[in-house]
């Protein structure tokens, strides 16, 4: 006996020679696909229909085998294909490699949702992951997540939706005072003295610093330019562009810094165009890690009294806070610093007791000025 076939707007479905329905449909990518089961009646076959239509009209319909790609396949063509700067990459990489994929990466990504997500992030600071670690794993998931939802496709939602699982609480940064700055510069070898002036009077990066050339220094205008940085990858140091197009900048430096600078110049540095500026005892690279032992930085940070966890970042910090007490708005903090949004300058915005002093001393003349003109 011939099947019983019904036809419908969309889709259509048809009775089987077991008794029970089938229902099929043209999917918006025009493939012809069928209900995963098949229905006992008639009616339950056309409201599943109705279902899926409306998912189509809504703009929610997600191809049904589309969640099955895994994770790990997904994330590493994801890693693969970004365009990324090199270092990014890397720490990408780290990231999926060890947070990621070993926890997640054999699940369908259609099969991930909040409450695998909110289990995993408890595994992994249970095995000893670090919070920081955590916030940085959980926001290249979601980003991944999101690109499978938005661009592919493949879900319909992205799980990686919880609140407050992309932030933690970062503790300030310690500073230190002018006078202790130029402690530390005299602490250090002399090829070094004027690395540390100039990292914490400029803003630069380290590896914006280990990247300068004496063609990117021009003593008489007290400018130093920022067209490149110095990277250290898996692969050995590589020169490249810096973090973003706001990083490509020309800094101004204090009377101080130049004077160092220009002395550094002439002692340390070769008289070619593209001569590294900082250079290690045998004009080598600078790389972070060999430059605090070379340095003794740890013993040197405790001797002098710094603040405790004092790092070589935190010159640049040190800077930033003393441009932001000189007056700089956050338009000019951002600049100095490189960066293209306003999140990392607001935070040396912050009010200082020096600069509030300040404030109030200018708030003092105009008022007295105001005063004495309505005496007179």
């Amino acid at each position: 006996m011939a099947n019983k076939e019904g036809r419908r707007r969309f889709g259509n479905v048809r009775k089987r020679a077991s008794g029970r329905w089938q229902a099929r449909y043209v999917g918006p990518d025009g493939l012809e696909r069928t209900a995963p089961n098949t229905f006992a009646t008639d009616r339950e076959a056309k409201q599943w229909l109705t279902v899926v239509e409306s998912e189509v009209i809504k703009g929610e319909w997600v191809a049904p085998e589309a969640g099955e790609t895994k994770l790990l396949d997904y994330g590493v063509r994801w890693i693969a294909e970004r365009k990324l700067a090199p270092r990014s990459r890397e720490n990408y990489e780290d990231l999926f490699r060890l947070h990621i994929r070993t926890y997640l990466g054999d699940l369908e990504i259609g099969a991930i949702k909040p409450a695998t997500i909110r289990t995993w992030r408890k595994r992994l600071l249970d095995a000893g992951a670090p919070e920081p670690q955590a916030v940085k794993a959980y926001s290249l998931l979601r980003a991944i997540m999101n690109t499978a939802m938005k661009e592919d496709g493949l879900i319909r939602e992205n799980p990686c939706r919880i609140k407050g699982y992309d932030r933690y609480h970062t503790p300030e940064r310690p500073t230190a005072t002018v006078q202790q700055v130029f402690m530390l510069a005299d602490a250090m070898p002399p090829r070094y003295a004027a690395l540390v002036i100039v990292a914490a009077f400029s803003g630069l990066r380290w590896g914006e610093l280990a990247a300068l050339r004496r063609s990117d220094v021009d003593l008489d205008s007290g400018r130093v330019r920022v067209p490149r940085k110095l990277a250290a990858l898996r692969s050995g140091l590589v020169f490249g562009a810096p973090k973003s197009e706001a990083g490509v900048r020309s800094v101004t430096l204090p009377a101080a810094a130049v004077k160092r600078l220009r002395a550094h110049l002439a002692e340390f540095v070769d008289d070619q165009a593209d001569a590294i500026v900082f250079t290690g005892d045998k004009k080598a690279l600078l790389r972070s890690g060999n430059f605090g032992r070379a340095v003794k930085w740890v013993e040197t940070v405790k001797a002098l009294n710094l603040p405790a966890g004092f790092h070589f970042h935190d010159l640049r910090h040190t800077g930033n806070t003393i441009a932001a007490a000189s007056g700089a708005s956050t338009r000019e903090l951002m600049y100095r610093m490189g960066h293209a949004s306003m999140r990392a300058a607001l935070i040396y915005q912050h009010a200082t007791s020096e600069r509030d002093q300040e404030i109030a001393a200018g708030m003092d003349k105009r008022i007295n000025k105001q005063a004495r003109r309505k005496r007179s």
